[in-house]
């Protein structure tokens, strides 16, 4: 059985992982990506502690994580679609026009 030392090596990767595809990429739909991956992350961290404490309460917390990362998406989806019907492109840096 892995310990949780490498649990937590795979949810500090997949954490940088998903803040680069934040600061860096311009679209939205890298950018939804990037915080499911941060939210993948944490769910992680949730199910290897625990794991380690021998409780169910993590991977509850972990199921509840899940299912509002998934009302998330499709918010984030509806957004996207309004965006493009408006602007016809999806770009981040183009959207100041959004603001007041």
């Amino acid at each position: 059985m892995a310990a949780v030392m490498d649990y937590l090596i795979v949810s500090i990767i997949l954490l940088a992982i998903g803040i680069y595809g934040l600061t860096v990429k311009r679209n939205f739909i890298r950018m939804l990506f990037a915080v499911e991956i941060i939210i993948n992350a944490a769910n992680i961290n949730l199910i290897a502690f625990s794991t380690f404490t021998q409780t169910a309460a993590g991977q509850s917390f972990a199921l509840f994580s899940i299912a509002i990362a998934a009302a998330e998406v499709a918010v984030g989806l509806a957004l996207i679609i309004v965006v493009y019907r408006i602007y016809k492109d999806i770009d981040v840096k183009g959207l100041n026009r959004l603001s007041g």
